[in-house]
């Protein structure tokens, strides 16, 4: 399974979040995105960006101001249908 890195360190709300959208978007379904982000508020959009769009927050932590984030790419809807 392929696992990407986006350092996100220095920008606020939304771009953490739009970034990682981007990022998402091209790879491939069942594929880990880790996050790297200082914005406090990211920890709530992350959340809620999950929440919404099928995409699973498998891990998260903080450490020293940086929060970590690991996502993991909703399989396609069209690929697990009967």
């Amino acid at each position: 399974m392929s696992e990407t890195t986006l350092d996100v360190q220095g920008l606020t709300c939304p771009l953490p979040v739009l970034k990682a959208n981007k990022a998402l978007r091209a790879l491939k379904p069942g594929a880990k995105l880790t996050v790297l982000a200082t914005d406090p508020a990211s920890v709530a959009d992350f959340q809620a960006y999950c929440r919404e769009t099928g995409h699973a927050l498998v891990s998260f932590s903080e450490a020293a101001g940086t929060y970590r984030f690991t996502l993991r790419k909703r399989e396609d809807a069209a690929a697990s249908k009967p």
